[in-house]
């Protein structure tokens, strides 16, 4: 990052664009190549224009690209549109029954702002092997649909992370669906008999050692999945992460697989310890001596977050963790599951958009050097306004508008200083194009009093309990608390520090901000 970067503003120029249809998109990035950055959350891309690690001469935003959004069952697998997002994922009543694991994933990722803004194709297109998604990804061994000008292709998400940072798309490619097969079976055999765990031969005369792929296919045998991460705080990325999936049969493991984030150059594989488990009696010795095996196959580094040292010590208890996790839930309903998971049934409800693109007749494309007219609802009150192409929400908001409620903080999607709603959902405002919002409708602090000056309910209960001091972050906090309440009518205490992790707040801590919410709760 540049010492003199400063990150309440964008200052890199670029062209914007939004294509009309997938096949504009691919039209455009197979013209602009390494030029261009593909805008979708924004979580990713916009920080790294701000710390000046990326500088696009064009950013196409597919944030308004239809088709590419929603959860769809489709002959026993999951199909995840790419621009998803991770809180819908998190949500959905099927991933945290049937693929727990990629649940886990996504409820220990980042803040909740970021969730709700960040997408799964987002994740895994960013390269980073720190990714909380893909080491689940792989353990259900998901694929990943690829278009690009020489059509479609189909790759192993296993295979599409290629080195820190690089990924397997070739130019004009864009990611757009996410496949999760069926969950995985015991081979056939006979009932109840002896497993042997699949030869690992190696390829070549003593290369890598292959892979065994999940069996496929019908019913039987009780499958359990988990997710593991240690960070330094709950909304950092991960110093080690595991997922795990297994299928038990008696007292036996008959098929399992591990994936590790954080410890290698991409997300890892552990051949060798998988193979000391399959076809074993699970024990919590046998778990700890996959661990032991699975230190030898991680290749973890030092760096600001850990040692490699440490990393390599934590696998161990990870991998012991992770398999007794997805052991006890193998077998397990799938209310239990979801339960056991962290997850509030009452509140799911499964996203099910059908993928249908709709076609228009151009692309959206506003000049580096160009204004563009948008139309903005703030507050209820409608405003138009003209905005350039790297102009953040954040600084219109309040310096346009004079709604100076939402705070400079980070910059960079780390304190929540700047959380506001646009169109009903919590967003970091300092990661948000103005001009990706036009027509949206945003609701800002200032907007949570009633029309005759009134406070809200919440803002009478942070005063009440005191939920504040210096006042810098508060705004924020009741933005995400607002969205609490209405996701979560009745929280638990864990569940407002949970859903609050993304929001900083420098002079106090969290206890009577968490009793204030709570006595809100509760007079509703």
């Amino acid at each position: 990052m540049n010492e003199m970067t400063n990150s309440h503003i964008l200052v890199h120029e670029f062209e914007y664009m939004e294509p009309a249809s997938l096949e504009e998109a691919i039209r455009l990035l197979n013209e602009y190549g390494d030029r261009a950055q593909v805008l979708a959350g924004g979580t990713y891309l916009l920080t790294q224009m701000k710390m000046e690690r990326l500088a696009p001469e064009y950013v196409i935003n597919i944030g308004k690209l239809p088709g590419l959004d929603g959860i769809v069952s489709q002959d026993s697998s999951l199909h995840i549109g790419a621009r998803t997002t991770i809180r819908t994922l998190r949500n959905s009543s099927q991933v945290q029954a049937d693929y727990t694991a990629l649940a886990e994933a996504c409820a220990a990722f980042g803040s909740t702002q970021i969730q709700m803004m960040g997408t799964i194709g987002g994740n895994l297109c960013n390269g980073s092997p720190a990714s909380d998604t893909v080491p689940a990804l792989v353990a259900f061994d998901a694929q990943l649909v690829l278009v690009g000008p020489a059509g479609e292709r189909l790759v192993p998400v296993a295979e599409f992370l290629v080195g820190p940072g690089k990924t397997a798309l070739q130019s004009g490619e864009l990611l757009v669906t996410v496949q999760l097969p069926p969950l995985p079976s015991p081979p056939r055999g006979g009932a109840g008999g002896e497993v042997s765990p699949p030869s690992l031969h190696r390829e070549g005369g003593g290369g890598e050692v292959s892979l065994p792929s999940p069996p496929r296919g019908g019913a039987g045998g009780e499958v359990g999945s988990a997710f593991i991460k240690i960070a330094r705080v709950a909304a950092d990325l991960a110093k080690a992460s595991v997922a795990a999936v297994l299928v038990r049969e008696g007292d036996r493991i008959v098929h399992c697989r591990l994936a590790f984030g954080s410890v290698g150059p991409t997300v890892l594989r552990t051949p060798k310890a998988e193979a000391v488990l399959i076809g074993q009696p699970f024990s919590s010795a046998l778990a700890l001596e996959a661990g032991q095996v699975a230190v030898e196959e991680v290749s973890p580094i030092d760096d600001v977050r850990s040692t490699a040292w440490y990393r390599r010590e934590v696998v161990k208890a990870l991998t012991h963790d992770v398999l007794y996790k997805a052991w006890e839930r193998a077998g397990q309903d799938a209310g239990c599951r979801m339960q056991d998971a962290g997850c509030r049934m009452q509140d799911l409800t499964p996203h099910v958009s059908r993928f249908t693109h709709h076609v228009s007749r151009f692309t959206f494309h506003v000049s580096r050097f160009a204004e563009h007219e948008i139309t903005l609802t703030v507050n209820g009150v409608k405003h138009r306004l003209q905005v350039a192409p790297n102009e953040l929400l954040l600084n219109v908001l309040r310096e346009r508008l004079e709604l100076t409620g939402a705070k400079y903080g980070c910059g960079l999607g780390e304190c929540g200083a700047c959380t506001v709603h646009l169109n009903g959902a919590p967003v970091l405002a300092c990661l948000v194009l103005a001009i990706s919002a036009d027509g949206g409708e945003v609701l800002t602090v200032e907007g949570l009093q009633r029309p005759d000056g009134t406070l809200d309910p919440l803002q009478e209960a942070f005063i009440e309990h005191a939920a504040f001091q210096c006042g810098y972050c508060t705004p924020g906090m009741l933005m995400m608390s607002k969205s609490l309440l209405n996701e979560i009518p009745s929280p638990t205490e864990d569940e407002i520090r949970d859903y609050l992790r993304g929001n900083r707040c420098r002079c106090t801590g969290f206890v009577s901000i968490a009793r204030a919410v709570m006595s809100c709760a509760q007079e509703r």
